[in-house]
């Protein structure tokens, strides 16, 4: 592609970050936003415009702002490229998903969030309402999946309307299919790039070393001594809202607030733990979004879903050839109105796989949602054990009977019973 193209792309782009955490202020490295040299390059929006105190800001505010955004980049002749990130804001921003509820003042000192205070409930019990109010919803999820039961409650204590009615009426709107409503913008298409899982793994450890070089551990000291230091104190730190939850803060907790009180040892001991898990956790993310791609997009594809078109960057002295070419050539196809010469990924997919089933465990006593999970579940390591011990139990059960002396009473108590072979039929048909 020429350079007098690329330049043409690029001046009509305008990029938006939909990584939820970008959109506090502070811990830029941690989040690993953009940098100012690449924001120069092309404008970038959605980046550290919400207090980090703020707790409350949800993926509705997120939409709403985001959705006003890229109307104004069209508005301008210009398209908007949204980068990252964050799966569920990505879905909100893309399709018709989302229920908003009543509107919430953002506030950093009270939390005015009807999910939050929710959250804080026992999660069975939580449960326990959903089913009496929506028992379809309460059967797609699970008790233990506390954030979402709540979102559920919260749906309808503010609009008394059930979460799963508002789902069938988007589902059944013009566009709409089983993973959710109609597209909200016509015309989209999806670059995924991905790597080798060995090449990924080794390039994810050295963005946490590029980070700890940039300074890493000084950010993380100064924004625990302005927003979370008096917190800790007061035994009321929080890691699952806000910007409190981003993957790097909370694995440093223990370095953090034992700092300057331990032994140098014990203190390196605990830094070393820090970086350890944090390189953990942020390899383990980057799965849990290549599996959300092919399970969104690629195994379970609705009538509304964008064409994929995947670009290989294990290589990357390949770059060039391999990924910017490719994907200018997709872009300028699409602006131009016609198809691009790479085709989309396409992957086979199983129709009649249920993703929110049901299912109960009775061996196990563990709730399993989605056909996918049951079936790795019934093969598990924990449920074939403990569907060895129930037939080892049955059968010394039957060899217990069968070993009785068989008295007038007795013979006519197991008359009445059924004989052992029977019941030892009746055992294995249960199990």
């Amino acid at each position: 592609m020429s350079f007098r193209m690329k330049s043409r792309v690029l001046k009509k782009a305008g990029a938006m970050h939909l990584a939820n955490i970008c959109v506090y202020e502070g811990l830029d490295i941690i989040t690993n936003k953009v940098s100012a040299q690449e924001q120069r390059m092309c404008q970038h929006h959605m980046i550290s415009f919400v207090d980090p105190l703020v707790t409350n800001y949800t993926v509705v505010d997120f939409r709403n702002k985001a959705t006003a955004l890229i109307e104004d980049i069209f508005a301008r002749d210009k398209i908007p490229i949204v980068v990252g990130g964050t799966n569920y804001y990505i879905e909100a921003l893309l399709w018709k998903v989302l229920v908003s509820t009543k509107p919430q003042e953002m506030d950093t000192e009270k939390v005015t969030d009807r999910k939050v205070e929710l959250e804080k409930e026992d999660g069975h019990a939580l449960h326990k309402r959903l089913s009496q109010v929506d028992p379809e919803m309460a059967a797609k999820l699970h008790p233990h999946d506390k954030r979402k039961v709540a979102r559920s409650l919260q749906v309808f204590e503010e609009t008394g309307i059930s979460h799963s009615e508002f789902l069938h009426r988007q589902h059944s709107e013009e566009g709409g299919g089983p993973l959710g409503g109609p597209l909200k913008f016509p015309n989209l298409c999806i670059l995924w790039l991905h790597a080798d899982q060995t090449v990924l793994d080794e390039r994810l450890d050295k963005r946490v070393d590029d980070m700890l070089a940039a300074g890493l551990l000084d950010e993380l000291r100064d924004f625990h001594r302005r927003y979370n230091q008096k917190k800790v104190a007061e035994n009321r730190q929080d890691y699952q809202h806000g910007i409190f939850q981003s993957i790097g803060f909370k694995e440093f907790h223990e370095y953090l607030v034992t700092e300057g009180k331990c032994t140098p040892e014990t203190s390196n001991q605990l830094l070393k733990k820090g970086i350890e898990s944090l390189k953990q956790v942020t390899k383990r993310y980057a799965r849990k979004q290549n599996r959300w791609v092919k399970n969104r997009f690629l195994n379970r594809p609705g009538p509304s879903v964008p064409p994929v078109y995947g670009l290989e960057v294990s290589d990357v002295s390949k770059w060039e050839e391999s990924v910017l070419e490719p994907a200018l050539e997709i872009v300028q196809s699409f602006i131009q109105g016609h198809k691009p010469l790479a085709a989309p990924v396409k992957m086979p997919c199983n129709e009649m796989e249920n993703k929110r089933s049901y299912h109960m465990c009775d061996l196990c006593d563990r709730i399993i949602i989605g056909d996918r999970e049951w079936a790795a579940h019934i093969k598990s390591k924990s449920h074939l054990h403990q569907l060895k011990k129930r037939r080892r139990l049955d059968s010394d059960a039957v060899t217990a009977i069968e070993n009785q002396s068989i008295s007038p009473d007795c013979d006519k108590e197991l008359k009445e019973k059924g004989s052992p072979e029977q019941n030892e039929k009746e055992l294995k048909s249960s199990v």
